[in-house]
């Protein structure tokens, strides 16, 4: 029997990336996807395509994770399209870097609001859900500098320590009703983002990985499959570095 046979998942910003990644691993073991994007656009509709070829019911959702109502419309919808929501991957995430001396009210409220207010909407929305079925696993998307920091991304680390912070408070809040929540801490990972990085620059990164490599988004999402299944029945409360060594 496959890992999350029978079980739905909803990941938000999942249309690319590693939050498509995810999605498609999920899939790969029999977990129906419901998925977030800002626009399911041509991208949004390959990307139910992909997931659908794996034979589970797939739906991307039209949503900007960071509206607090458009959270909640979007757990309705997918509670009466599928039945149950299981599992829930806030993914949903932006950088807009700068220095703190010339970081804008504006950068800072964007980041914010979409990486870690996303984050409560969706949370809030399915609490109700995952305390009714007495079940849940919730997966937050952090990163290693929301433990170490990060000089110009003072914003985006300061949303990804409060991904960290949230995990465990609700796993705690929620542990009583079966609910687990964890997060995920990424290091350095090869997406088109890091791709477009000059190759002396990614070079000089990789030389300060213990395993002398970026990870991949199949790195990240093999850890959240075992967050999500019953392989992790016992943990929650925990943030798992993927990070190649960079960060212990």
């Amino acid at each position: 029997m496959k890992l999350l046979e029978g079980k739905t998942a909803l990941i938000t910003g999942a249309a690319r990336g590693i939050g498509k990644s995810i999605a498609l691993k999920f899939a790969s073991e029999g977990a129906n996807i419901a998925f977030t994007d800002l626009a399911i656009d041509d991208n949004g509709k390959a990307t139910e395509a992909e997931i659908a070829a794996l034979g589970v019911k797939v739906k991307g959702y039209a949503s900007n994770a960071a509206n607090f109502d458009d959270a909640h419309k979007v757990v309705e919808e997918a509670v009466a399209d599928f039945g149950s929501i299981d599992i829930l991957v806030n993914n949903a995430g932006i950088t807009r870097d700068g220095l703190m001396l010339r970081m804008t009210e504006q950068q800072w409220d964007a980041v914010i609001n979409v990486n870690l207010k996303s984050a409560f909407n969706f949370v809030h929305a399915v609490t109700p859900v995952m305390m009714k079925q007495k079940h849940g696993s919730i997966i937050n998307m952090a990163s290693v500098v929301g433990v170490s920091g990060n000089a110009g991304q003072a914003n985006y680390s300061a949303s990804k320590a409060g991904m960290i912070g949230l995990a465990k408070s609700i796993s705690k809040e929620l542990g009583s009703r079966n609910i687990r929540a964890n997060a995920i801490a990424p290091g350095f990972i090869i997406t088109d983002m890091t791709s477009a990085l000059p190759e002396k620059v990614r070079e000089e990164w990789e030389k300060t990985i213990p395993l002398r490599r970026g990870g991949t988004p199949e790195d990240v999402a093999k850890v959240a499959l075992f967050l999500a299944s019953d392989l992790s029945s016992y943990v929650t409360g925990q943030v798992i570095h993927v990070c190649g060594g960079m960060n212990t």
